[in-house]
């Protein structure tokens, strides 16, 4: 395999396609926009309550931490719908298990979320 020179050109289309996979995972798939829901709820909290750095650095490694495991999901769902569309037990467990990857994170973030602004919630009350 020839080893090809690097192009700005084709690094900066790269983020084209990325940007495209963005696009189609919030029009297309309901958690996603849940998760996006939430992203912005926890982020506008988040300025309310005025994170110190390392409570900031927390939140966005979560948000992307939920964000990319339902990329990963969709991604393993849409390859396995695609490669057998009927029921199959081998697939469900196969989605099953993506989807178990999308649930541990977004319990994670759940977590980091509650250490985070319980104690802000009940200071400010």
């Amino acid at each position: 395999m020839e080893k090809q020179r690097f192009s700005i050109f084709k690094a900066l289309n790269s983020f084209k396609y990325a940007c495209n996979g963005l696009k189609v995972l919030f029009q297309e798939e309901n958690n996603a926009k849940v998760h996006l829901l939430i992203t912005v709820m926890v982020i506008v909290l988040s300025f309310l309550f005025g994170l110190n750095t390392y409570e900031w650095i927390a939140i966005v490694f979560s948000i992307g931490f939920v964000i990319a495991t339902e990329i990963i999901n969709s991604a393993i769902e849409d390859i396995c719908n695609f490669i057998h569309p009927g029921k199959d037990d081998g697939i469900k467990k196969i989605k099953d298990l993506s989807a178990a990857a999308v649930f541990v994170s977004a319990l994670t973030a759940l977590a980091i979320g509650l250490i985070i602004f319980v104690p802000k919630i009940l200071n400010w009350l």
